[in-house]
C-alpha cells in the first residue's frame, strides 16, 4: 500500500460535513462542491479535483480536526506588509490543493494524496488549542496557509469562529481560485486576504491546474467585499517575466484599486520546476517599475532579503517619506501610527494599529509538528 494511500485512509475518518453554503446536492446522489472555482461535481464515494473533499452517501465531506504545520512568524512572511507590521502571526495548513503548481514551495502538504513523496504527518487537535496557542504567544493574527484555504474552509471558519472572540484578526493566504459563495461563508470571519496571482497568461494558468478568470472574478470580488488584500507574484523566468506579461498583470491591480499592494517576489528552483534560474534582482525590479509606471502606489520587491535596496520599505505616497523600514520579513523601524503618513496625513491603505511596535521582536516561533502534535493531542 502506498504512502498516500494510508495517509488517504487516515484522513478519510478525520473529517466534517461540509458547510452547506458550499456545497450543491442532486437527486441522484451526487454533489457540487463550491469549495474553488473548480465547482467539481462528484460522484458518491468519489473525491473532487483537491482528492480532500469528497461525496460520502451523498454528502459532501471536507478535511477537519487537524494541521499539518503550525508556526510562528513575523506576518511580513505571509506576506503581509499593510496589516500589523513587526507583528507575529499563527500560521497553520492542512493538506491538499486545487491546482498542481510545478514550483510550488509548500508541495509537501499542497500535493498531498496527489504526489506519493509528498506525505505530511497530520497532528490532530481542536480550535480551542490553536486558539491556546495564539494567545500564550499572543499574536494578533492568525492564518490559514501552506495548503488551499478555501478547500479546507469549513475548518478554518471553525477556529476563525473563536479568533475573532477574542480580538484576533484571522487571514487566508491563497491563491484566488474562489467561488461567490466560499468568500460569503469566510467573510464574516476573514479581514486579510493574500492573493497568490501567478501571471497573466491563461495558457500558462491551465499548465497549473487553473483558470485566469476565475482568480480575476475573485480579486475583484474580495475588492467589493472589502477584504484587506495584497497579491503577490512569484517571478518565474521564462514563465511570466516579460514586460508584456507584467503590464497587463499591474494594469489589472490598478483597475482594481491602486491602493492594493503588489509583491514581486524571486523564485528559486523547488519541487519539479529546477531548469529555470533563480529570479535576478534586475527582473524583480523591473517588475517593480513597471507596476509603478502602471499607477500602483505600493510595490514590493521579496524573497531577496537586502538585496533589493530600499524596495523593500513602505513610503507614503503623498511625501515620499518612508513609513517601514525592512530587511527581508524583519521590520527594522516603523513610523506607522494608525492609518495616515505621520508627515503629511496621507491615508495609508491598510490594516494599520494606533500603537504598533516599532520593528520586530526576533525571528518568529518554529513550532515543529513533533511538539505540536504533543500540545494538541
Amino acid at each position: 500500500m502506498s504512502a498516500s494511500v494510508r495517509l488517504k485512509e487516515l484522513l478519510y475518518d478525520n473529517t466534517m460535513a461540509s458547510a452547506p453554503q458550499l456545497v450543491q446536492r442532486y437527486d441522484d446522489g451526487r454533489v457540487r462542491c463550491l469549495a474553488c472555482g473548480h465547482r467539481c461535481v462528484i460522484l458518491p464515494e468519489h473525491s473532487g479535483v483537491c482528492r480532500v473533499r469528497f461525496n460520502s452517501g451523498g454528502e459532501l465531506r471536507a478535511p477537519g480536526g487537524y494541521v499539518a504545520g503550525v508556526q510562528i512568524d513575523p506576518i511580513e512572511k505571509k506576506p503581509f506588509y499593510h496589516a500589523f507590521p513587526a507583528r507575529d502571526a499563527l500560521s497553520f495548513g492542512m493538506l491538499g490543493c486545487d491546482l498542481h503548481c510545478s514550483y510550488c514551495q509548500n508541495w509537501v502538504t499542497s500535493q498531498a494524496l496527489r504526489d506519493d513523496a509528498a506525505v505530511a504527518r497530520p497532528s490532530f487537535c481542536t480550535p480551542e488549542r490553536l486558539i491556546e496557542l495564539a494567545l500564550a504567544n499572543k499574536t494578533p493574527v492568525i492564518v490559514s496557509t501552506y495548503n488551499e484555504p478555501l478547500i479546507t474552509a469549513d475548518w478554518a471558519v471553525e477556529i476563525f469562529k473563536l479568533a475573532r472572540a477574542e480580538g484576533i484578526a484571522c487571514g487566508f493566504i491563497s491563491n484566488g481560485n474562489g467561488t461567490p459563495q466560499v468568500l460569503e461563508f469566510i467573510r464574516p470571519y476573514v479581514c486579510l486576504y493574500k492573493v497568490d496571482l501567478k501571471g497573466f497568461d491563461d495558457r500558462n494558468y491551465r499548465k497549473l491546474g487553473g483558470v485566469l478568470e476565475n482568480v480575476l472574478e475573485t480579486i475583484k470580488l474580495l475588492k467589493k467585499m472589502d477584504f484587506w488584500m495584497e497579491i503577490v507574484t512569484l517571478v518565474v523566468p521564462g514563465f511570466n517575466d516579460d514586460d508584456e506579461e507584467l503590464k497587463k498583470l499591474a494594469g489589472f491591480l490598478v483597475g482594481v484599486s491602486p491602493d492594493m499592494p503588489w509583491h514581486v517576489t524571486a523564485f528559486h528552483p523547488d519541487y519539479k520546476l529546477t531548469d529555470p534560474p533563480r529570479t535576478p534582482a534586475a527582473t524583480l525590479h523591473r517588475a517593480y517599475d513597471i507596476g509603478k509606471a502602471a499607477g500602483l502606489k505600493h510595490v514590493y520587491v521579496g524573497n531577496l532579503p537586502g538585496g533589493v535596496g530600499p524596495r523593500e520599505n513602505t513610503f507614503c505616497s503623498g511625501c515620499g517619506k518612508w513609513l517601514i523600514k525592512r530587511r527581508g520579513f524583519i521590520v527594522e523601524d516603523n513610523r506607522m501610527k494608525g492609518g495616515a503618513c505621520p508627515f503629511c496625513d496621507t491615508t495609508v491603505s491598510g490594516v494599520w494599529e494606533e500603537d504598533p511596535p516599532k520593528h520586530t521582536a526576533g525571528d518568529g516561533m518554529p513550532l515543529p509538528i513533533a511538539v505540536v502534535s504533543e500540545r494538541c493531542g
